[in-house]
């Protein structure tokens, strides 16, 4: 059941937190950013299949090759974003959404307006990034 999002609605500290209005305006952020995404990919898929690579001089064709492989990465990239904003939908569709995965504290407003498929807050993200990289150092 979708609810209707009063016009120009931004959430606020102040009100319920993940309440239905909320939960909404977060679901439709995060299927406008998967939409978008989509439709890069989409495109640039096209663009690949147009191309061809008979490039005559080899600088051309390694400059060609570079451009496409860095496409692909940016491509396999957003891939797993579209991911990441599949599973934040689940987490709004199971009323997850919006709480710490570590602390299970409320993700700050603003924290998830910036990311909404931050799943940490940011005290809960940063320690997490002290302890990979202290582990990364070993």
């Amino acid at each position: 059941m979708t609810i209707p999002l009063p016009i120009d609605y931004r959430p606020q500290e102040d009100e319920e937190f993940m309440n239905p209005v909320m939960l909404e305006f977060f679901k439709h952020k995060l299927l406008a950013w998967r939409e978008e995404l989509l439709a890069e990919s989409s495109a640039t898929l096209q663009t690949l299949q147009n191309e061809t690579l008979q490039e005559p001089d080899l600088a051309d064709r390694a400059s060609s090759e570079t451009e496409r492989a860095l496409e692909l990465r940016t491509r396999d990239r957003e891939r797993k974003l579209i991911g990441k904003i599949d599973e934040a939908l689940r987490r709004i569709d199971e009323n997850e959404y919006g709480f710490c995965e570590i602390t299970g504290d409320p993700i700050s407003i603003k924290r998830l307006e910036a990311r909404p498929i931050a799943t940490m807050t940011l005290e809960a993200q940063e320690q997490h990034e002290r302890m990979e990289k202290v582990h990364r150092d070993d």
